[in-house]
């Protein structure tokens, strides 16, 4: 897949890339952000009612192998999963239509998004770097929270460590358009819901966990079981803003369900997998389509960017 032309795009993707490296430092070969992750595999079963939503392959054919990479926040590598800045965690989901051909779902376990556009989150990112989070008081970042409501809403939003990766649920950031085969179309934004429920790890029990007690205990729990998520569509209403990742849809929303996912094994080779993949917000499959959330294309790019040299270091 090829970058786009767009100067401007490429210019700020860098700059954001930039500014990643600037907080967390630059670790060759892993991502500048949701660094540390572990892959697993199994299939997506739709539901009944997918079609009517999607003509889209996965939503239509019996079932579809899936790669999933699970993550923590930051460019750290070798953050402890009991880290509240490992906070929000990542999930992305990767359906293998064919060889070569796939299309990805990239969520993340906090609904919304701090900012609309990547300059906004560029200024986010740099008034954080030059900000103490302990001591905001007269601070950049203080400044640029109290000018984007937004973005103060998505920091303060309460965003506990799960217990699992399979315990939390997880929000698709921009809305798509879905088309069915009468050409019907239905904006929605992801939702992938833990068939175990929501549950958390208290401070006082964070305390005593090993750092990297998440990505073990996922590999566990597989082991023992399959891993089954719902994969979920809240629908927008005629009138919703759908370009806009920093808006929430109202809660009375309907939200249908697409499908189960059901995880069964680790990737034996996770350390070298998470390193060549690469995922893409942007579904590129007939039946689903990019809003104009002006996050899509530039998130694309990041991820283009890093991961051509993600698989060179």
């Amino acid at each position: 897949m090829p970058l786009p032309n767009d100067e401007k795009l490429l210019a700020l993707s860098q700059d954001l890339l930039a500014q990643f490296h600037k907080i967390f430092g630059e670790f060759p070969g892993f991502r500048p952000a949701h660094a540390k992750g572990i892959m697993l595999t199994g299939e997506f079963k739709p539901s009944g009612t997918a079609a009517s939503i999607s003509r889209a392959q996965h939503l239509n054919q019996p079932s579809t192998p899936v790669v999933v990479r699970f993550s923590n926040s930051t460019g750290l590598p070798l953050i402890p999963d009991a880290d509240p800045n490992a906070n929000p965690r990542g999930f992305a989901i990767r359906f293998m239509l064919a060889q070569h051909v796939h299309t990805d779902i990239v969520s993340h376990s906090t609904d919304g998004f701090p900012t609309r556009t990547g300059a906004e989150f560029l200024e986010f990112l740099r008034a954080l770097a030059a900000s103490d989070p302990a001591n905001l008081s007269g601070s950049p970042l203080e400044a640029f929270l109290g000018a984007h409501p937004a973005a103060l809403a998505f920091v303060q939003t309460p965003k506990p460590t799960p217990a699992s990766f399979a315990t939390d649920t997880y929000f698709g950031v921009t809305a798509m358009k879905f088309l069915n085969a009468e050409g019907k179309e239905q904006f929605g934004r992801y939702r992938i819901v833990p068939a175990a429920g929501n549950q958390f790890a208290d401070e006082a029990t964070l305390k005593e966990k090993p750092a990297d007690f998440l990505v073990d205990e996922i590999v566990e729990r597989v082991g023992a079981a399959p891993v089954v998520f719902s994969v979920q569509l809240q629908l927008a209403a005629p009138g919703d803003v759908v370009d806009d990742a920093t808006i929430h849809w109202p809660a009375d929303r309907p939200v249908v369900e697409l499908g189960t996912l059901t995880l069964t094994a680790p990737v034996a080779d996770t350390e070298a997998q998470q390193k060549q993949i690469i995922f893409d917000p942007i579904p590129r499959t007939d039946g689903i389509e990019p809003s104009d959330d002006p996050l899509l294309e530039l998130r694309a790019a990041i991820y283009l960017m890093s991961g051509r040299k993600r698989r060179q270091a």
